[in-house]
């Protein structure tokens, strides 16, 4: 448990700046290039937990990496080198300041909204009469502002962001094409792994000669809902649970301790046991949607094997 990676204090030659966000941490070096490294911090309810989890960071890492590859037809990524396990090299670029999540099915985020008497999300219309993890008729973009660091997230609706100039409107449609076509094909890779992609979110940036890209991460756990696609209408006609692959089963046992990140709210202490569960319901994951088994890297010093690696890389 001691050799999580919950934080990075490197010196890259060149290092112009660093930026530390909930789970990555990003070196700019000079000539636009990033060096990202993925940490096994774990966030929910936009707070960040105080202890790691074990090879997290790893999987997050290599899952985007996979994903990004098998998408760079449908839209360019900036992922250029994986020196490490953890660490993704990339070109840098101006982020939109929006995350385009997109929901194929009513739940987490949505399913709590519409318990709450909410028939509308983001300016996009909730059925009546729908039961929690159905699916929805068509896909829909439910975009949120991107936090700084300890704030929430917060919904917000396509004709807000056009009408504050957070994105321009050209930009804009762009990215909602973009992030329909990738929804499609995750859905598709998730199918041929037995699962249903229920949601995601994709996160977009623009290089200095105009191109949009996708960046950060894609279709990993933290990013993503799973469902199990083998016996989900059953679950669903018998209104049970789901049972899924991702983040959502960490929020609901925070919420089941009295914590949902609100204000006055103490986080629950994670004990050994419950983070090992934790580690392994990732690498379930992993396995599940990789196809292979998963492959835990040396972590005896982790922060020394990154800095070689990167450093190897670089030079």
């Amino acid at each position: 448990m001691s050799n999580t990676l919950m934080d990075t204090n490197f010196h890259f030659a060149g290092q112009k700046s660093v930026y530390k966000g909930k789970v990555r941490e990003v070196y700019t070096l000079e000539n636009d290039v990033l060096v990202m490294v993925a940490t096994d911090r774990l966030s929910a309810f936009d707070v960040v937990m105080p202890r790691g989890i074990p090879f997290k960071g790893q999987i997050l890492n290599q899952i985007a990496t996979k994903m990004m590859q098998a998408t760079e037809d449908i839209v360019p990524n900036w992922l250029l080198a994986t020196p490490d396990p953890n660490v993704a090299v990339g070109k840098a670029c101006e982020p939109f300041k929006v995350e385009m999540v997109i929901r194929g099915y009513m739940s987490g985020h949505a399913a709590r909204e519409y318990r709450a008497g909410k028939r509308s999300l983001c300016g996009e219309a909730m059925p009546e009469g729908m039961k929690e993890n159905d699916k929805f008729p068509k896909a829909i973009i439910t975009p949120a502002t991107k936090a700084e660091k300890g704030d929430h997230d917060e919904d917000i609706s396509k004709a807000d962001i056009l009408k504050k100039g957070i994105v321009a409107k050209e930009d804009y449609e762009l990215l909602e094409k973009y992030t329909h076509a990738l929804f499609q094909r995750g859905t598709e890779l998730a199918s041929k792994r037995g699962l249903i992609l229920v949601d995601t979110k994709y996160e977009f940036g623009k290089t200095k000669d105009g191109k949009i890209v996708l960046i950060d991460e894609i279709h990993t756990p933290d990013s993503s809902r799973y469902f199990y696609a083998d016996g989900y209408q059953e679950r669903q006609d018998r209104g049970e649970p789901q049972k899924q692959l991702s983040k959502e089963f960490v929020r609901q046992w925070l919420i089941a301790n009295d914590f949902q990140g609100l204000e006055g709210q103490t986080v629950p202490e994670m004990d050994d046991a419950y983070i090992a569960s934790v580690s392994e319901r990732y690498i379930e994951l992993y396995e599940s949607i990789m196809g292979e088994p998963f492959k835990k890297a040396d972590v005896s010093n982790i922060h020394e094997r990154i800095g070689t690696s990167i450093s190897k890389f670089l030079s």
